[in-house]
């Protein structure tokens, strides 16, 4: 099992409700919200140091950034801060149509707003958006 720090998420967040432009400007803020059982479980199993790619939904359906876990209690919403823009947006198409994301339930379960990322797409959807971490 991954230590803390060494698990990646994908978090799908609305665009008009919050932004990864929004995460920037506040500096941090309490991921919450969340609803879906195993999203929520997801959510609770973050560890500060995590990495996480903020995907917007609606009408963009692309990932724009990283965000870090900063501190997470359990069932309290877990505390991010940005870390970094991605050089190049990620689109749901580019995710769908690479190999690594085959059985990955961002592409299967597509309502699920907390995935877990393996390392693989972790290291596949940094080469897509030409980022360096």
């Amino acid at each position: 099992m991954p230590g803390p720090g060494n698990v990646r998420w994908l978090l799908k967040t609305e665009p008009s409700e919050y932004a990864y432009d929004d995460l920037e400007r506040d500096g941090e803020t309490a991921w919450g919200g969340v609803a879906n059982p195993v999203a929520l479980a997801h959510l609770r199993a973050m560890a500060a140091g995590d990495l996480a790619v903020v995907y917007h939904t609606g009408n963009q359906k692309r990932a724009v950034g990283v965000a870090q876990v900063i501190a997470a209690q359990g069932h309290d919403p877990p505390r991010l801060a940005p870390k970094q823009r991605l050089a190049q947006p990620v689109t749901l198409a580019q995710i769908k149509g690479h190999p690594a994301f085959a059985d990955s339930p961002l592409v299967k379960i597509g309502r699920l707003s907390v995935v877990p990322l393996s390392a693989a797409q972790w290291r596949a959807l940094l080469a897509l958006a030409k980022t360096a971490l």
